[in-house]
C-alpha cells in the first residue's frame, strides 16, 4: 500500500499518451524517432512487469512499452495495456504502432514502408479481429469483433492530418532519413530497400522458404506471376492509407489464405493486416 501511494504521487501529469510495441525492432523505431528522451520511471505500480521508455515527440509527452520477448496476441497486448494504465493513469490515448502486412488491392495501392492509419468506415470502428467469429453451415466465415471507434478527437485530427498531406504532401522519407543519417547503426537494418525490390506477386505464387535470400531470386520474375504497378512520384512516396486494419492471434504470410479468410465486404475496405493487435 506505501509503494502504491508514493507511485501515484510520482507520476508525472503530463505523460497522457501510452504508446505499444509488439516487438522489438518497432520499439528500438519507436524510441529513434522521440525528440526528447526522458528518464526511466522512478517507480511503477506493483506486479507491473513492463520496460518502458519515456519521452516527447513534438508537444506531446508518451510512455512507450513492448510485448515480451517471445509472446504475442491480444491477450498480452492487454495485459501490458492494463499494467501501463496502473502505472500511468494519466493516460488518455493508446496507440498500437508498428509493422503489418499490406493488403493491396485496386483501391490501395499499398507497397513496403506505406504507413496505414486505422480508420472508421461505415459500421466499422477501424480494426476487427478476422480469425474470431463464427462458421455457419453453406456460409462464409462471419466476423463478430470489431473494436470500437476511436474517440473523436483522434478521428478529428486524422481528418486535419488528412487534408493536409494531401495539400502539402508530408516530410515522413525526409524524418526517417535525416534519423538514418544521425543513427548510422541503424542503417543496415532499418533503412528502406530500394524500390525497385518491391515486387507484388498474385495471391497464387507459392513463395518457397527461403534463407533471408533476394525474393527475385527465389521465385522469379516471370510478368505472368506479376502485378504491374506504376512507378511512384517521389513526393508520394511514402504512402499514407486510411481504412480498415485485421487483427488477429496468427501471423498470415499466405495471400491466398488472406483473401479467403478475411470476408468481402470487409477485404474491400481492408488496407493491412495485423497480428497481435489490441485497441
Amino acid at each position: 500500500m506505501i509503494l502504491l501511494l508514493r507511485s501515484a504521487t510520482r507520476v508525472d501529469p503530463r505523460l497522457t499518451v501510452g504508446w505499444i510495441c509488439a516487438v522489438s525492432t518497432e520499439y528500438v523505431a519507436t524510441q529513434a524517432f522521440l525528440d526528447e528522451r526522458h528518464e526511466g520511471p522512478e517507480y511503477v505500480a506493483p506486479h507491473d512487469n513492463n520496460d518502458y521508455t519515456l519521452g516527447r515527440m513534438k508537444k506531446h509527452n508518451v510512455v512507450i512499452a513492448v510485448l515480451p520477448g517471445g509472446e504475442y496476441g491480444t491477450d498480452t497486448a492487454a495485459s501490458v495495456a492494463r499494467d501501463m494504465l496502473h502505472s500511468f493513469p494519466n493516460v488518455r490515448i493508446g496507440l498500437m504502432v508498428g509493422i503489418g502486412g499490406g493488403v493491396p488491392s485496386q483501391k490501395h495501392d499499398i507497397r513496403l514502408g506505406d504507413v496505414v492509419v486505422s480508420s472508421t468506415h461505415r459500421d466499422y470502428g477501424g480494426v476487427f479481429q478476422y480469425d474470431f467469429g463464427k462458421l455457419v453451415q453453406e456460409q462464409s466465415f462471419q466476423c463478430t469483433r470489431t473494436l470500437n471507434q476511436s474517440p473523436t478527437v483522434l478521428r478529428t485530427a486524422v481528418s486535419g492530418l488528412k487534408a493536409q498531406y494531401e495539400t502539402d504532401g508530408h516530410q515522413i522519407n525526409n524524418i526517417i532519413n535525416d534519423i538514418l543519417e544521425d543513427k548510422k547503426r541503424l542503417q543496415r537494418k532499418y533503412k528502406r530497400p530500394d524500390p525497385s525490390t518491391d515486387k507484388l506477386y498474385r495471391s497464387w505464387t507459392i513463395h518457397p522458404p527461403g534463407d533471408g535470400t533476394d525474393c527475385i531470386k527465389l521465385c522469379g520474375d516471370d510478368p505472368s506471376s506479376l502485378i504491374h504497378r506504376h512507378e511512384r512520384m517521389e513526393e508520394d512516396n511514402p504512402a499514407v492509407h486510411y481504412g480498415l486494419i485485421a487483427s488477429a492471434n496468427q501471423l498470415m504470410k499466405d495471400a491466398s489464405t488472406r483473401d479467403t479468410e478475411i470476408p468481402s465486404p470487409r477485404k474491400k475496405m481492408c488496407c493491412a493486416l495485423r497480428r497481435k493487435r489490441q485497441g
